[in-house]
């Protein structure tokens, strides 16, 4: 059983799900799910499933969708914000949007850092940022942060493949 389920697993990394199974890996890194989109790229390129480039844009699309995603689901909290149960004071909200106007823009282009990224992009969406602009420098954020990935294991990966 354990067998057939690893072989499973293999099937979609090394076959020809192996790229939607990045997009996948990547989307769900970037909702409140615990996954590392960067082990998932820089595995993916080490096992040399698919060129950088198409990697790079598969990896990505997933995260930067995920955001959105976050987005959105800040956005369709908000109609619950005059309920007794939510968790939220108007004059926390307040004080939020304040911290955001002042830094979020800039803020935005490091939602792609663990813990704390993903509730950032929910805030964007709950405040109502708007969605172009911040599609624009979360894509920049997560795009530099996957080039570096990327370019690390062009670099790292020989150490490891010298016989």
């Amino acid at each position: 059983m354990i067998s057939l389920a690893f072989t499973q697993a293999e099937a979609y990394v090394t076959g020809d799900m192996a790229l939607a199974g990045l997009f996948l890996w990547s989307f769900l890194a970037a909702s409140l799910v615990p996954l590392s989109s960067e082990a998932a790229l820089s595995t993916a390129h080490a096992m040399a499933v698919a060129p950088a480039g198409w990697l790079f844009a598969v990896a990505l699309a997933g995260n930067l969708s995920g955001s959105a995603l976050n987005y959105a689901l800040g956005l369709w909290c908000l109609r619950f914000q005059h309920r007794r149960w939510f968790p939220v004071t108007p004059i926390q909200l307040q004080k939020a949007e304040t911290r955001f106007h002042r830094w979020g823009g800039w803020a935005l282009f490091f939602s792609w850092i663990p813990i704390i990224g993903d509730p950032l992009t929910f805030v964007a969406g709950a405040l109502r940022y708007p969605l172009a602009r911040f599609l624009i420098v979360v894509g920049a954020g997560k795009a530099v942060r996957y080039a570096a990935i990327l370019w690390i294991t062009e670099l790292v990966l020989p150490i490891f493949t010298a016989s």
